[in-house]
């Protein structure tokens, strides 16, 4: 058994009105969702005991969302993560994108990704689950991607407590696509993740420099901090001295995850809060998954219920195609072609420590 509510979340600047969507099944688990930048604003999970907490960070508000969120839960698009120097070369001519992070960098789709724009929403109760179903045409030039990029995305609350996640886009012009999804987690509900306990089924990482921009190696996480193939707490050596940790002042890198067969849905991380007995898993069919262990909250952003978010409040596991790929000769390429049907899956499975 299964229910969707609507309720209205607000008004844009330009007059037009946001909804927020709440799922819900008969475990205990209920997620909102704003068709604004398909933003995750709740997402609430029992624990150990059968009681829920909202697991995720954000905003009580659309304003808040609006004014300056560091991609709280949101929908990120036409490119996730970064392209160096936002330029890229596609069929002989070179493509400037805004350099939308301190001047260097392409970040998350540019000044007005995905996660800033208004969906189209309809909602459906199938035998499956509580569905959610999204969609944004993102215009030829927007952005300045070639192409009228046609995107698909569906959230589905399904009775196993898990959130899944289809992507699905066309387009007219061969372009760059590297969609993903934003949620900042933390499985106590509140407080630092640093006691949390993950795994990321990956051997290598993708090492980055100063801009945070990869290099191109493929380096092994084999005695590093960056060595996540056996549990251990996200705060174990979050502040080792290690020269790729201080760059980014913490965990922000792309972890190149093992699969068997290419495009194979399968468990990229595992993450247990060991208070709660909380267990979150992330599977996706990329290649990638990003490690962001919230280094940039500085205890500015006051959230939900007054919760203000310090260093290390939440973590990200994105899953995605390699950043700055359109650059990269040895990354997968993430260039669709008119015809082609990009297409991507992803899901937040949660559970209990037994």
């Amino acid at each position: 058994m299964f229910d969707i509510s609507v309720d209205d979340f607000g008004a844009l600047p330009d007059g037009r009105e946001a909804q927020l969507y709440t799922l819900t099944n008969e475990q205990g688990m209920s997620v909102k969702i704003t068709n604004y930048g398909g933003i995750i604003t709740e997402l609430w999970a029992p624990d150990k005991n059968g009681t829920a907490a909202d697991v995720v960070l954000g905003f009580d508000k659309l304003e808040d969302y609006l004014d300056g969120s560091p991609y709280f839960g949101a929908l990120i698009g036409r490119v996730g993560n970064r392209i160096d120097g936002g330029k890229f070369t596609l069929d002989g001519k070179i493509y400037q994108l805004a350099k939308n992070e301190n001047d260097t960098s392409h970040l998350h789709g540019g000044n007005v990704g995905f996660d800033k724009v208004l969906w189209d929403a309809e909602t459906q109760v199938t035998e499956d689950g509580a569905e959610l179903h999204l969609e944004y045409v993102s215009a030829d030039g927007e952005e300045g991607y070639p192409g009228e990029l046609t995107v698909n995305v569906t959230y589905r609350l399904t009775a196993d407590n898990e959130l899944h996640t289809d992507y699905k886009a066309t387009t007219t012009k061969a372009t760059p696509v590297n969609l993903t999804q934003h949620s900042y987690f933390n499985l106590a509900g509140k407080g630092s993740v640093e006691d949390h306990k993950m795994m990321i089924n990956a051997d290598h990482y993708t090492p980055v420099n100063d801009v945070l921009i990869p290099t191109g190696e493929l380096a092994e996480v084999a005695g590093t901090p960056f060595d996540f193939r056996e549990p251990k707490a996200i705060g174990a050596e979050v502040n080792a001295d290690h020269p790729q940790l201080k760059i980014a002042g913490g965990y922000d890198h792309n972890y190149v995850l093992n699969k068997t067969k290419e495009g194979e849905l399968s468990l990229a991380a595992e993450v247990v809060d060991p208070q709660s007995g909380r267990v979150l898993q992330v599977h996706t069919t990329e290649p990638g998954i990003q490690f962001y262990s919230g280094n940039f909250l500085d205890g500015t952003l006051t959230g939900k219920g007054g919760e203000v978010y310090e260093k290390h409040a939440g973590f990200c596991l994105e899953p995605q195609h390699f950043p700055d790929a359109p650059n990269q000769s040895n990354f997968k390429s993430i260039i669709l072609q008119p015809g082609q049907v990009y297409s991507s899956t992803m899901s937040f499975s949660f559970s209990v420590q037994k």
